[in-house]
């Protein structure tokens, strides 16, 4: 097949809806689908360029307000009208809804090209965080009008399609995460980088990884943290990842480390070179970090939703509780640093229920899916 997918964000941007497309982008590749990626300008010198055996497109962008490093793609009707013309997809893969994404909805419609969509982002769940929450019921009325012009829209978890189907999105079809227990695996632990923390073997090391910005209610995080502090003086906190709230959180606490952004086997080391993964977002469709914490080998405390719901049985591969109960958050929190049996048997356990998650199988079940729909 050929496919065409459009989005607003690629590698080597991270987060987790680029590392999903490009982890999709060399499975279709790598099973000899051609693949063309159509996607914002990430630098004034970009060019279409052939990476890994896809060709990648860059078009016209605008800074995202809020999100330093990523932009969304503008209108381009004539280009991909002279792209797709030229070179014609058998189907136009969407990931994402802004106004570039839109447009290729209309564009692809037009051409009698077969369109799907993808749904990675609670876009309007953000409102209250970026003081939009006035409008976040018409962003979600803006989102199922954009998904329902396709002819299906692949989610990532359970939870997400029972809430799309009550706001009567259509065609809804589960394309779920892998994890690579290769690159995140125990055995990156790297007694070097703890030493960087400050910590021998024995000194526990919660972490968290993500986007350093409101959504990712990262006070409640660090709260849980102060009260597991209380019980072990020594624990130590790392924040991987970057963003908007970052120079506020060092300011106000010099205790905790700040590893900034981290990719690939650095990531990985740092993963595994914790002991605890502290995860208190209420604004994941997914999560990819839960499912890289277990299979680094972490005991991981998050709430009961996306890849948790699915994936971790509490107490016995890690701790979820119910979602948004925060005051249930900070109670397992000091009973994880509490009960190092516990956190033994999480550790153990978390790795083991990863091992079947693979990429290989999720681009197997996307490719048939996407050939069923073409038939």
């Amino acid at each position: 097949m050929k496919i065409c997918i459009i989005t607003e964000t690629f590698p080597p941007e991270v987060n987790g809806v680029a590392m999903t497309l490009s982890r999709l982008a060399d499975g279709l590749t790598s099973r000899g689908h051609k693949v063309q990626i159509i996607r914002p300008r990430q630098h004034r010198k970009d060019q279409t360029v052939a990476v890994n055996g896809r060709l990648e497109v860059p078009v016209r962008g605008l800074p995202m307000p809020g999100y330093d490093g990523l932009h969304f793609g503008l209108p381009c009707p004539i280009r991909l009208r002279q792209l797709w013309k030229r070179d014609r997809p058998d189907l136009v893969h969407v990931a994402t809804e802004g106004p570039l994404g839109w447009n290729a909805v209309e564009v692809a419609r037009r051409l009698k090209l077969p369109v799907v969509s993808s749904y990675h982002t609670n876009f309007h769940s953000y409102g209250k965080h970026y003081g939009y929450g006035k409008l976040m019921q018409t962003a979600l009325k803006w989102l199922r009008y954009v998904h329902n012009k396709t002819r299906a829209t692949f989610v990532p978890s359970d939870d997400v399609l029972k809430m799309l189907n009550e706001a009567k999105f259509q065609n809804l079809k589960i394309l779920g995460r892998g994890v690579d227990t290769q690159l995140f695996s125990p055995e990156r632990r790297n007694k070097a980088l703890r030493a960087q923390w400050g910590v021998d073997e024995e000194t526990p090391v919660a972490l968290f990884v993500g986007r350093l910005a409101n959504e990712k209610n990262l006070p409640l995080t660090i709260e849980a943290y102060e009260r597991m502090k209380v019980i072990q003086p020594k624990l130590k906190l790392v924040l991987v990842g970057d963003g908007p709230v970052r120079k506020e959180l060092e300011a106000r606490h010099p205790e905790i480390i700040f590893a900034g952004m981290r990719r690939g086997e650095d990531l990985a080391e740092h993963y595994a070179s914790a002991d605890l993964f502290l995860f208190a977002s209420e604004t994941e469709t997914f999560g990819n970090v839960v499912t890289e914490a277990m299979a680094s080998g972490l005991a991981v405390l998050t709430y009961n939703y996306a890849a948790a719901l699915k994936y971790i049985h509490n107490g016995e591969n890690g701790l979820a509780v119910p979602y948004k109960d925060s005051n249930a958050y900070l109670r397992q929190a000091e009973l994880l640093i509490t009960d190092t049996a516990l956190q033994k048997r999480l550790k153990e356990a978390s790795r083991a229920s990863t091992l079947d998650i693979s990429w290989e199988k999720v681009t197997d079940t996307y490719v048939d899916d996407l050939t069923a729909l073409l038939q």
